[in-house]
C-alpha cells in the first residue's frame, strides 16, 4: 500500500478532538482513511475532497450497510457522485473521495468549525493529496484547501441544495476534467 496513505490512516486514527467521536469509537476503523473509501479509494483517480464523512446518529443507524460499502446509497450525495460518473464513463473504484474533516460530527448538519477543519486536514488531509489537483466539493471543503495554499479546482458540494442533481453532477465533471 502507498506510503502517503499508510501514514493519512495512522494520522487519522491518532487524530481527536473534543466533541467529536472518531471512526472507531463506533465501530468503522478500517484499512482507509474515510469509509467512503471501500467504494471510493483509488489512490490514483480523481481526488474529491467534501466536508464530512457523516454524522454520529447516521453512522450508529446505518452501521452495517456503512461497514460494507462506506456511503448510503439513496444520500443526496453519493447520488450525485454516481450522475458525475456517469457523465464521465467512471466507476466509484476509480475516483478518490475524502473529507477535510475526519471525525464525526455529534448531529445532522453540524457546523464544523474552520478550525476544527483547518486541523484535521493539517493532520491528516495533507497526506492523501499524492500529487493530485483536488477537487474542492463545496464552500467549507474550498475555504481549507485555500488556507493552506492548495491549488484546487471548486465544485458545489453533491449535497447542495442549488440546482437540480443532474446541474450539480454537471459542474462536478467539469471540475474533475479541470483538475
Amino acid at each position: 500500500m502507498n506510503m502517503a496513505y499508510l501514514r493519512a490512516i495512522a494520522a487519522r486514527r491518532a487524530f481527536r478532538l473534543p466533541g467529536y467521536p472518531t471512526l472507531a469509537d463506533l465501530g468503522f476503523d478500517g484499512a482507509y482513511v474515510s469509509p467512503i473509501q471501500i467504494a471510493c479509494g483509488s489512490l490514483a483517480g480523481p481526488l474529491l475532497i467534501s466536508k464530512d464523512w457523516l454524522d454520529a446518529p447516521s453512522a450508529r443507524a446505518h452501521r452495517a450497510h456503512l461497514q460494507q460499502h462506506g456511503h448510503l446509497p439513496d444520500n443526496p450525495f453519493i447520488r450525485v457522485i454516481d450522475k458525475m460518473l456517469a457523465l464521465l464513463n467512471l466507476q466509484r473504484r476509480d475516483i478518490y473521495i475524502t473529507p477535510v474533516f475526519h471525525l464525526l460530527t455529534p448531529k445532522r448538519s453540524s457546523t464544523i468549525p474552520a478550525a476544527h477543519a483547518r486541523a484535521s486536514f493539517d493532520a491528516i488531509g495533507r497526506h492523501e493529496l499524492m500529487g493530485r489537483r483536488p477537487v474542492a466539493l463545496g464552500t467549507d471543503a474550498a475555504q481549507t484547501l485555500t488556507h493552506f495554499g492548495i491549488d484546487h479546482v471548486t465544485a458545489p458540494h453533491p449535497s447542495a441544495r442549488i440546482g437540480s442533481f443532474d446541474k450539480r453532477a454537471a459542474l462536478i465533471a467539469k471540475a474533475v476534467e479541470t483538475a
